[in-house]
């Protein structure tokens, strides 16, 4: 009997990059943070990085934040469980569309390049 795992695809797989302050921190160590599906494996998320941003990656590290219990109009509810992954690159390789410290360094040239 053999059980053939459902392969995903890259963009099924990485669902949205995290920009957090704590992201932030993290990226200055050559690391990003992505929200991914619940039923990626590492394997799957380190392929779908390499191939939506053309890098290469050096390890993964995931984990799964459990949903909490809230109460909304009274009524008592549990939020969906969401999987995080820290995608480490190799050295010399970066993402600059995700960068929050490129995106702030271009805001500071455009303001000062205004002129009143």
């Amino acid at each position: 009997m053999t059980t053939e795992r459902f392969q995903l695809r890259p963009f099924d797989t990485v669902v949205s990059p995290i920009m957090s302050e704590k992201s932030t921190v993290v990226q200055q160590k050559g690391c990003y943070m992505f929200k991914v599906a619940l039923n990626a494996t590492k394997a799957d998320i380190k392929e779908a990085v390499e191939h939506l941003f053309t890098v290469k990656v050096k390890s993964v590290n995931t984990l799964v934040r459990k949903g909490k219990n809230k109460i909304f109009k009274g009524r008592p509810h549990t939020r969906s469980d969401e999987k995080v992954a820290y995608v480490a690159l190799l050295q010399g390789y970066s993402i600059p569309e995700l960068s929050v410290l490129n995106l702030s360094q271009e805001k500071e040239e455009a303001n000062g390049s205004e002129t009143i």
